[in-house]
């Protein structure tokens, strides 16, 4: 008799998946078994990117802009919203004034440092700012040298960082521990980052080209990084633009690629479904790839590694893929993410 495969929502009971509709503009919850919507917290305008502290149980969440997106806003925010998924309230907004337009967000649970991307200014370059995640205030900012930071990756260690920079030719390398700028790896404008479980390599979707590459533009990839010597080793080529990354806890990257169709005659551009590739980071062979929503944004993952989430936010969905056979789960809709607007994910796992 063969063996039933076990469903890969098998013991999520408890789980929740945390959606941020950036139109909403609100954060919403859903049960990570069932699907079912368990409530939503209006946020301010606009949010954008998810971090779940397991330790405070806290969920922050940025808010970028006013209205619009990055060169074509009303003005940028300077606030974080701490929220308490338990009770789905708001614990507290925390003004990052006079720094602004957060949007990246790694959290060091061990040292109980949250690591907030923001854009520069006429005065100053973009940079990351430090805070203590038990008081809940910031502790300092570190300099990229760049006008537009806004992905970050932290190694296992929480002693290095790596933050993707859209318009500057370079990765910045920061020393977290002295707060610094330590060095810069030539990538052209870049979006998604991630680091190795064992610190060796990062990943760098680039170059960054908005969502509309021209086709007769070089083909995009994720620039390898070997962090020993901080100097790009390898590309792993892709057909379309990537824009998120992400690293499950089973060596998996996960790149979300944003398609569009050209029309020479009229030179208008059209979005189109997105695709979310595999690759292993041990040997980095492309694993597969499968197709999601309009203009993939944000992917988180599972804890377990056996599920990928893909917030789209052109389609306003959210994709639930498994891994294992890369056959998409179901497309998560709801009201709350409006027309337009997924955007930021967290995986938020039952209390122990």
């Amino acid at each position: 008799m063969c063996a039933t495969r076990e469903s890969p929502r098998a013991g999520r009971e408890g789980d929740v998946l945390a959606v941020v509709s950036q139109s909403g503009p609100s954060v919403s919850f859903f049960d990570a078994a069932s699907d079912r919507h368990l409530g939503s917290v209006e946020t301010l305008a606009e949010p954008h990117e998810l971090c779940f502290d397991p330790t405070q149980r806290l969920l922050w969440c940025t808010t970028t802009y006013h209205s619009g997106f990055y060169h074509a806003n009303t003005g940028r925010r300077t606030e974080l919203t701490v929220i308490d998924p338990g009770t789905r309230s708001v614990v507290e907004v925390v003004d990052l004034a006079p720094e602004h337009a957060p949007h990246g967000l790694v959290l060091d649970a061990e040292r109980g440092r949250l690591y907030v991307t923001v854009e520069g200014s006429d005065d100053r370059p973009g940079g990351v700012v430090v805070i203590d995640t038990r008081t809940r205030r910031p502790l300092g900012r570190i300099d990229t040298d760049a006008p537009g930071s806004h992905w970050l990756a932290i190694d296992a260690a929480g002693t290095t960082a790596y933050v993707a920079n859209k318009e500057a030719p370079h990765v910045s390398v920061l020393d977290l521990e002295r707060h610094t700028l330590t060095g810069k790896v030539e990538v052209p404008g870049s979006e998604g980052i991630a680091v190795a479980a064992d610190g060796t390599h990062a990943y760098v979707a680039a170059p960054y080209r908005g969502s509309f590459a021209t086709e007769d533009a070089t083909l995009p990839g994720i620039t390898v990084i070997d962090t020993r010597t901080a100097s790009a080793v390898d590309t792993l080529l892709m057909e379309h633009a990537a824009m998120p990354l992400h690293l499950t806890s089973t060596g998996k990257l996960l790149a979300g690629e944003v398609r569009a169709e050209h029309d020479r005659a009229t030179g208008t551009s059209r979005m189109t479904p997105g695709r979310l590739t595999v690759f292993a980071t041990d040997t980095h062979q492309r694993l597969g790839e499968v197709e999601v929503g309009v203009v993939p944004l944000t992917i988180t993952s599972s804890p377990d590694g056996r599920l990928a989430y893909v917030a789209c936010f052109a389609s306003s969905t959210v994709e639930i893929v498994d891994l294992e056979t890369l056959r998409t789960l179901t497309s998560l809709r709801h009201a709350s993410f409006g027309e337009s607007g997924a955007h930021g994910l967290a995986y938020i796992p039952r209390p122990t």
